[in-house]
This record gives C-alpha cells, structure tokens and sequence, in this order.
C-alpha cells in the first residue's frame, strides 16, 4: 500500500521532467551549475581581474589586495560585478554544456570512426566554447568594466561635496555607455583572444575531465567526491595552457577606462604591450588567484552538472545518440512517403 502511494506521489513529476525537451533540460543542468560555481568563487574572481588589469593590486600582493578591498568596500566590494558575472555565465554555462552535449552527439552520428574517448569530448568542448562566447561576450565585457572600477577614499569637489569617480553606476548604465561609444563593435572588444582561448581551454577541460572519469572504478564514479576531484584537475590543467590570453582580453576590455592609452590596440598589440611595459610575468599575473578560484569554480561545475543531470533524468550518452539516429531515420522515411504519395 505504502508502494503504491509513493509510486502514484512520484509519477506525475516524472511525467512533467520526462516531457520536457531533452536539449532543455541540458540547458537547465548547465545554467545552474554554471550559476552555483560562478557565485562561489566570485570574491576570487573580482581579485583576478584587480590583478590582471590594475598593477597597484599586483604589487601589493594577494593578502594585501583583500585588505584594501575588504576596508573601502566591504563585503559588497568582492561581489561588484558579480550580478553581470551570474547574468553572463547562466545562458554561457547553458549554452556551454548543452551545446556540448549536442555536438558530441552530432560527431558521434556522423563520425563514428572517432570512437566515444576524450577526443570527441576535446573536439565538441572547443566548439561548444566558442558557441557559448559568441552569444554572451558582451555580459562578460560588461562584468569586467564593473570589477575593473575601484570605489577609493571619498572626495571633496570645489563646492565640499562628496563626488563619485564610479564610471558605470551598473549593468543596464554599463551596457548603455559602451554601446553609446562604440556600438557592437565596443561590446565585443577582446573576443577574439577570448575565442583563441576557449577553444583550446573548453575543449582541454572536457577532455581531462572525462578522460580521468574513464579511469575511475564503475563503484565510485557517482562519488561526489570523485566529481569534485576530476573537475578540480580538468580546471587547473586547462587554465595553465590559456591563462596568458585571459590577461590580454581583460587588459582589451578596460582599455578605454585608462586615462593612459589614447589608441586601442587589438590582440596582438595588446600582447606586446603587456610584454613590453609590464614584462612578460605580466602575462601570468594572477594566476595563483586563478588556481584558488579554477579548483572549485570548474569542480563545482562539472559536478552540479552531472546532479542535475540525473534529477532531470538526462539519458545516457549512448541512449542519446541511440536516439538522435533512430529519430533521423524516421524523419526521412517519413519524409519519403510524403514525396511518394505526392507523386
């Protein structure tokens, strides 16, 4: 009796998840880990770019910076940015994973010489990655131009009244400014080192990712734990080989915040001034920030990722790919009669 209750509580639920589109619920799973590890890590991240783009921040170190921050911002001041940030990484991390999955179906279909190893999570990650830049990038612009401001002590005008040197007031002032200066073009200012970067960097992380869950025994593989250690190595991995274009996308990003440069430089020239002014260390500046940060950010992700999952019952790859198959077929045999019986 009570099996039968249980049974008839759960079924409509079932139900309800089970008719939603399966790309939708990827969409679902990606955009709440993708929002769930993105918040985690955000003090961190508002520290990253300090030190990627403000070289007072730099010299001063890591403890040092958090200080500062911590005394003329207080706990708010580690968030600034971060409503753009979560704005950015829901549909980036939806996009991101669902796109993934469906590419990596697509090469399996198409290409099944490739195999089901790393390779095709390698070559589905990177393109998955630069899908999700293209459509989000100006979020992610616009979150750098707010972490970039630094609120420092208050200031007196000619008259003795408080003035704020705050040049977005937030994420709608910030979209409107830049637009208003640059149009388009200013909103994706830096996306092409941010694309030279994801693909090599989303489709490593996919890749080593999977690669050490393939090596992990069938009784642990839904050990969170586990989850966590794979995601954590996949991040770290993946961030060393791409770091140095992150810095040169944030330094694009602020360069028309500087009062010091009168010209904007694209990719390349941006990478040599870096090299020139600030040396080449410049290029990994922040990278201990970013290990503090990629070590959860990417573990949290990737193991959201796989729970969310299993609770919108996501089928298996391979039932998926299964399915993807017989449904083309039924579209052309359908497709078939049609043209027949018209003729």
């Amino acid at each position: 009796m009570v099996e039968k209750v249980l049974y008839e509580t759960t079924q409509p639920e079932e139900g309800v998840i089970e008719s939603i589109p399966l790309f939708a619920r990827e969409l679902i799973a990606g955009g709440v880990a993708g929002g769930v590890a993105k918040t985690t890590v955000a003090p961190l991240e508002r520290l990253k770019i300090l030190f990627q783009t403000r070289s007072e921040f730099h010299n001063i170190g890591l403890l040092a910076s958090f200080k500062r921050i911590a005394k003329t911002e207080g706990l708010p001041g580690f968030y600034r940015g971060n409503g753009a940030s979560v704005a950015r990484i829901v549909p980036y991390a939806a996009l991101h994973y669902m796109a993934y999955e469906q590419y990596r179906r697509q090469i399996n279909y198409h290409f099944p010489a490739m195999g089901n190893g790393p390779v095709v999570d390698l070559v589905a990650g990177s393109l998955s990655g630069g899908t999700a830049v293209l459509f989000t990038y100006p979020l992610d612009l616009v979150r750098t131009k707010l972490a970039y401001q630094v609120v420092d002590a208050p200031k007196l005008n000619v008259k003795g009244s408080m003035i704020s040197e705050q040049a977005f007031k937030g994420i709608g002032d910030c979209f409107a400014k830049t637009y208003k200066e640059a149009g388009m073009r200013g909103l994706y200012r830096g996306v092409a080192p941010s694309l030279y970067g994801i693909f090599p960097y989303a489709g490593l992380k996919f890749y080593f990712y999977e690669e050490m869950k393939s090596h992990v025994p069938d009784d642990y593989k839904k050990n969170i734990i586990v989850k966590l250690a794979c995601g954590s190595v996949a991040g770290l991995l993946g961030q060393t080989f791409t770091y140095p274009l992150d810095v040169v996308r944030r330094q694009m990003q602020v360069q028309r915040l500087r009062a010091s440069n009168s010209s904007v430089k694209g990719t390349f020239g941006t990478f040599l001034m870096i090299v020139q002014k600030e040396g080449w260390k410049q290029l990994f500046s922040g990278l201990s920030i970013n290990y503090l940060k990629a070590v959860p950010s990417v573990a949290i992700g990737f193991t959201v990722y796989d729970v969310m999952k299993a609770y919108l019952r996501v089928p298996s790859r391979d039932k998926a790919v299964v399915e993807v198959s017989t449904n083309k077929r039924e579209l052309q045999t359908s497709t078939l009669s049609s043209s027949q019986s018209a003729s």
